[in-house]
């Protein structure tokens, strides 16, 4: 994957024109067939792999009639690449010269990546010969792919491309196709037909944003807008996890159209190919140790799409609503982002975002926090709760986790900033935490829990869910501070008790809901399936509130999954207990690679180091696990300050800053 560009096909590299299978480009499948015979026959695939988020690598043999022995004298090598590159590389152990045909079939339905995805393809395009290839027409769009060397034959009507290759002994021939779109004039890639799809899971999804895909070629991909940081752990499986969950992440990096400088990161594939805003927001804010400059431009981005119209809306963020299961409507992603925004600036901050970037996109995050206001706080009355979606609720225990998050830390970017509505946000937050403790806590013999939402009349729905971990994600003030929570010390106790405990921690990952509430279903999306996001939110916050073992749990057991998942996590997979022999299963409508979960895997190793920065008072803190569940670690090309950062964790939990920038003192 390189975003607007991927390929999709199985373990054999054979692309049939069945699923997903295919080359795409600007949200469009340019290529959904290409199936290699030599020698008439298909290879025998023995390995097919990624050696990049962008590439792929298949090795198998060819049999011909007449050879005698298990040893094969003719290998073939494919590498794909995601731009539409492909070469086929045929090699000859033989001790005598050899000649084989080769065929190619080749075909398309130019279908959209939406309709493809939710299987509604469209049917197989006829061919005609262009060049040293193959074209096929559809309403303002073509596919075309061209070989090198120039095909001996080429049959339009069946798609087909043949060679005679003559290889002598030792030798090797290379055959390249390269597969390009063209548009007609006036016709520029991403404006297709929009719409939404349902993904197998139910979920709404999106369809293809004009716009959104902008187009790229190979020579201009997006640089990685962070550093270029490195973990070496005791447990080496956390080295290959950060390396391969960095290299998807930046397969999904796309430039903005309107200003190509400014860069963001997709959702995911094959649900989320374009600017997925609440997942934008979360991978920019787990990413800012490797660098403030992904966080700047995704929210300059979405500063750009904010609500101008005066009127309810005023300030927030667009965004789809998400399907949220069975058990409760779908919240918006729109509210999530407009409620991560100031969150997410104000971080950047700390991290050392520069002070004129800061007042760029202060103005923005202003209007994220008067909508906050406005909202809690409507003409005919409200509860003083932010309802997702608004204006009927219900109220979400995470939304209310979010908007406390963004009032605290957008009273501190307005404390810097010199305003005098600073200590109105504070008031406001202190008000919330009051009611919340009250409103949202149900006692029980057990100890008591919190409610999953309450409903627009203010009924508390008492489900154990993941989404609570949220409570625990309180955000970053200055001195290297968390901000306070909405929970009490006794009930963030309790809830740390509660999702270490065997109804939520899975062995893999934490439950989307208790195994022991009614409707659980270990393959439900939020109804039991491990999500990564909150799995990593969940074990963050616990090593923040002191409760370590939990932590490291939590974080073995993703570590864990992502061995089994070839360290390319899908952002969730189901939620059965785990047992000696067994392995995680991916829900049917995860993506992957998806941004928040190959975020979320860098999150959680870098959450190891406990790193606390405060750039504007020139201090960085530094409270690392003291259980140590990896071992010794080492992480270098780090960014504080904007300058390089690495630090050092020992097997007892003892950590050492080993670069720094100048005049950054290590703080308590």
């Amino acid at each position: 994957m390189a975003l607007p560009a991927l390929a999709v096909s199985p373990a054999s590299g054979q692309l049939t024109g069945h699923g997903l299978d295919g080359f795409y480009r600007d949200g469009r499948r340019v290529l959904s067939r290409c199936e290699l015979r030599v020698a008439g026959g298909e290879p025998l695939v023995l390995q097919g792999r990624l050696t990049g988020a962008d590439r792929a690598r298949f090795i198998g043999t060819i049999r011909r009639t007449g050879e005698h022995g298990p040893d094969p004298e003719i290998r073939m090598e494919r590498l794909r690449s995601a731009d539409g590159t492909e070469r086929i590389t045929l090699c000859s152990s033989a001790a005598r010269p050899v000649r084989l045909p080769v065929e190619i079939r080749l075909g398309t339905d130019l279908a959209e990546l939406g309709a493809v995805a939710v299987g509604l393809p469209g049917p197989e395009l006829r061919a005609a010969v262009h060049g040293s290839g193959l074209r096929w027409s559809g309403p303002g769009v073509h596919a075309v792919v061209s070989a090198t060397p120039t095909p001996e034959d080429a049959l339009a009507s069946a798609g087909l491309l043949r060679w005679e290759v003559d290889l002598p002994p030792g030798g090797r021939r290379t055959i390249e196709l390269r597969v390009a779109l063209e548009h007609d004039a006036g016709r520029r890639p991403g404006t297709g037909p929009a719409g939404n799809h349902r993904s197998p899971g139910g979920a709404r999804i999106p369809g293809p944003r004009s716009g959104t895909l902008a187009p790229r070629t190979r020579t201009d991909r997006p640089p990685r807008p962070w550093t270029a940081a490195r973990l070496e752990c005791d447990d080496q499986r956390a080295d290959a996890l950060m390396a391969g969950s960095l290299d998807d992440l930046h397969g999904l990096v796309m430039r903005d159209p309107v200003a190509p400088t400014d860069m963001y990161v997709a959702g995911g594939f094959p649900w989320r190919c374009g600017l997925a805003p609440a997942e934008a927001l979360w991978t920019a804010r787990m990413l800012l140790p490797m660098g403030t400059r992904l966080a700047a431009g995704t929210l300059r981005v979405l500063a750009r799409s904010q609500q101008a119209a005066p009127g309810a809306d005023f300030g927030r963020i667009p965004g789809a609503l998400r399907d949220a299961g069975p058990h409760a409507p779908p919240s918006c992603t729109g509210i999530e982002a407009t409620l991560l925004f100031p969150t997410v600036l104000a971080e950047a901050r700390r991290w050392g975002l520069p002070d004129q970037e800061t007042e760029r996109l202060l103005p923005a995050a202003e209007r994220c926090l008067r909508w906050l206001r406005i909202t809690t706080d409507p003409p005919g009355g409200g509860r003083g709760y932010v309802p997702d979606p608004a204006p009927d609720g219900p109220y979400r225990c995470e939304t209310q986790a979010h908007a406390h998050r963004a009032a605290l830390l957008g009273a501190d970017l307005l404390d810097a900033a010199g305003s005098s509505d600073a200590a109105a946000l504070r008031d406001w937050a202190a008000d919330l935490r009051t009611r919340f403790r009250t409103d949202f806590w149900l006692e029980d013999r057990a100890g008591g829990r919190p409610a999953a939402l309450l409903t627009a009349d203010g009924r508390p729905v008492p489900q154990l869910v993941s989404t609570t971990a949220h409570l625990l994600d309180t955000g970053l003030l200055g001195g290297g501070a968390l901000a306070p929570g909405l929970l009490d010390a006794a009930q963030t106790d309790q809830l740390a008790r509660l999702l270490g405990g065997p109804a939520m921690d899975s062995g893999w990952g934490l439950r989307g809901l208790g195994a022991k509430e009614s409707g659980y279903n270990p393959f439900g999306h939020r109804s039991g399936a491990v999500r990564v996001h909150e799995t990593v939110i969940a074990a963050a916050g616990l090593a923040a509130a002191g409760h370590e073992r939990a932590a490291g749990a939590l974080t073995k057991g993703v570590l864990d999954a992502a061995d089994s998942f070839g360290n390319r996590l899908p952002e969730m997979y189901a939620g059965e207990q785990r047992t000696v022999h067994g392995a995680p299963v991916p829900h049917p409508a995860a993506c992957r690679p998806a941004a928040v979960a190959a975020a979320g895997a860098v999150h959680i190793l870098l959450a190891l180091a406990g790193l606390r920065p405060d750039v504007p008072a020139g201090t960085v803190a530094l409270r690392p696990l003291g259980t140590a569940p990896l071992g010794a670690i080492q992480l270098t090309g780090l960014s504080v300050a904007e300058q390089p950062f690495a630090v050092r964790i020992s097997r007892l939990g003892m950590g050492m800053v080993e670069v720094a920038a100048d005049g950054l003192q290590l703080g308590s």
